[in-house]
Parts: structure tokens; C-alpha cells; sequence
């Protein structure tokens, strides 16, 4: 794995190309998370290990394949190109992405002090970068051409996905939205929405909010945040529902009446180059919470 980044501001680097992207898209509400479906909405895979890649690496990678129009989600290291037979074309520039070094809550190494405590209080972590390249870079590599289910057959998985959740949705009026003090969520009626993908689209984000309560991820905001914290829970909505949407195959498309937080995310994030790592790792934990409330997750768990 290559770590030539390791010496430079890996959170400051991550931080400024999805702030650009941010910047590019305002005026049209265009955010680098936002797909139009198709391979390469998918979570983006390493094309060896053929793992996800996950939280601010999701973020990240998206925003890069949109620049650059790449065709497919598929990323791997240079290295990984050349066991595989390819090879990574000459002047292709490398995306970067980061992996997570861990340390012990008493080291006291000054790289160890300078890490983010996890939420246990047993363990600090430190981002380290490396360099990624797409399919789209490299010679003699084939990727297999996955099928796309058919449209309806998306939409009844993504029924069948939120109503393993068990959420309370009522529905009505023109709005959508979380009602903490009773704990559901609000959607206009099914019929008042452009086409059903939109409908599970804007539940996604409303369902993330859901997985905030204190008896679900427990999500609080505010000690990190302060006075942010509300713009910080609608990215972090906006986030884990691109990740479901990108799950579930379906569209990320942009919502107008969001546009209103885009200032106050660019204020969060040039302030604190940690902050879309928080939050794409919150949106992350939400969609893990998710899915691990599914029928498949529970046969697992028993087998």
C-alpha cells in the first residue's frame, strides 16, 4: 500500500477537493454525493478485494469520478493494477483516500496525541492517505459487467428494506421530516412525489434522521458541532441517504428546499478539516445500524 501522503495534511487535502466539489455544484444544488444512478452511482470497490469502501472514501472517490467522468466505481493502488495484469497508464493522477491507524489509549507519542479518541475512549485513531486509480486509468483490465435489476424490482427492495426498520411514516400535507417528541417521520403522500425512487429517496434522509433517536445510533451533534449542529445533521442525512440510494440502486438526486444548508456546511467544513470525516463516519455507523436490522443480516447472525 502506498503511503507517500503520509507526511502531508491528509485531512486538509480530503477536506479542500470535497469543499471544491461543494462550490462547483451550489448554484445548482449539485453535490458530489448526488448520482444519477447506473455503475458508477454504486459504493465505490476496491476491484481486488472487491470490498466497499466506506464513510469519507465513499465521499471522496464519488467526487472524483464525477470530475473526471469515470464510467465505473471500481479503484484500486498501483500496485494492485499490476497483480492484477493491468497497468496504470502514464500521466494518470492518482485519487487520494485514507485508511485508519490505530493507537492505544496510553501511547503518548506525539502521533498518537495528535489522533481522534473513538467513542469507547479505548483507542485513538489518525488518518493516513494512499493513492488510488480507476478502472478508467489503467490498460489490460476487463471489469464484468454486472446486470442491473429492473426498475421495479429495485423498488419493492427498497420497500422491503424500510419496512424491516419498522419506522412510524405518516403521511400527509406537502412536507417531509423527523418529528423527534413523537418519533416519526412525516412524507407527503406517495402520489405527490415525481416517481417512486424520489419517495424512497427523500425517506432515506428522513429515515437517517430517525437513526439519531437515543434508542437507535444515539446520534448527538452538539458538543461536536455547537452552534452547527443542526446544519451538521442535515449532511450527515444527506450523506448516508447517497449511501443507501447507492445501495439500493437508486438515484441521489439533488433536493432544492436543502439548498439553504449549503453556506453553513461550507462554513463547518473550511473550519474544521476533521469534519466531513466526522460526519461521513456518522452517516456510515446509520447505514450499518441499517442494515443490520435486515432479514439477510439476521440469517447470518444465525448460521
Amino acid at each position: 500500500m502506498s503511503t507517500d501522503t503520509d507526511r502531508q495534511d491528509v485531512y486538509q487535502r480530503v477536506t479542500d477537493q470535497i469543499v471544491a466539489a461543494i462550490e462547483a455544484g451550489a448554484g445548482s444544488w449539485e453535490m458530489p454525493w448526488h448520482t444519477k444512478g447506473g455503475e458508477a452511482a454504486a459504493l465505490p470497490v476496491n476491484a481486488q478485494s472487491r470490498k466497499p469502501y466506506r464513510g469519507v472514501n465513499v465521499i471522496a472517490l464519488w467526487t472524483a469520478a464525477q470530475a473526471a467522468g469515470y464510467p465505473t466505481g471500481l479503484w484500486a493502488t498501483y500496485k494492485q493494477w499490476q497483480e492484477m495484469g493491468a497497468q496504470v497508464r502514464k500521466g494518470e493522477k492518482a485519487t487520494l483516500v485514507v485508511f485508519w491507524k490505530i493507537f492505544d489509549a496510553d501511547e503518548e507519542t506525539d502521533e498518537a496525541r495528535e489522533g481522534d479518541e473513538a467513542e469507547d475512549g479505548r483507542r485513538r485513531f489518525i488518518a493516513r492517505g494512499y493513492s488510488v486509480f480507476n478502472a478508467a486509468q489503467v490498460d489490460g483490465f476487463t471489469p464484468l459487467t454486472v446486470p442491473t435489476l429492473p426498475e421495479p424490482d429495485r423498488i419493492a427492495h427498497a420497500e422491503a428494506f424500510f419496512e424491516a426498520l419498522a419506522i412510524t411514516v405518516r403521511h400527509g400535507g406537502n412536507r417531509a421530516y423527523y418529528a423527534p417528541a413523537a418519533d416519526h417521520v412525516q412524507m407527503p403522500p406517495f402520489a405527490a412525489f415525481r416517481d417512486p425512487v424520489a419517495y424512497y429517496a427523500t425517506l432515506a434522509h428522513e429515515a437517517t434522521h430517525w437513526t439519531g433517536h437515543p434508542s437507535r445510533c444515539n446520534r448527538d451533534l452538539k458538543g461536536r458541532f455547537g452552534s452547527e449542529s443542526y446544519a451538521a445533521e442535515e449532511l450527515v442525512a444527506e450523506l448516508e441517504s447517497a449511501f443507501l440510494c447507492a445501495d439500493l440502486a437508486l438515484a441521489s438526486e439533488p433536493r432544492p428546499d436543502h439548498a439553504a444548508y449549503v453556506e453553513s456546511w461550507l462554513k463547518v467544513l473550511k473550519g474544521d478539516k476533521r469534519a466531513i470525516f466526522t460526519a461521513a463516519s456518522k452517516a456510515q455507523q446509520a447505514a450499518d445500524w441499517m442494515h443490520a436490522r435486515q432479514p439477510q443480516a439476521a440469517d447470518r447472525d444465525a448460521a
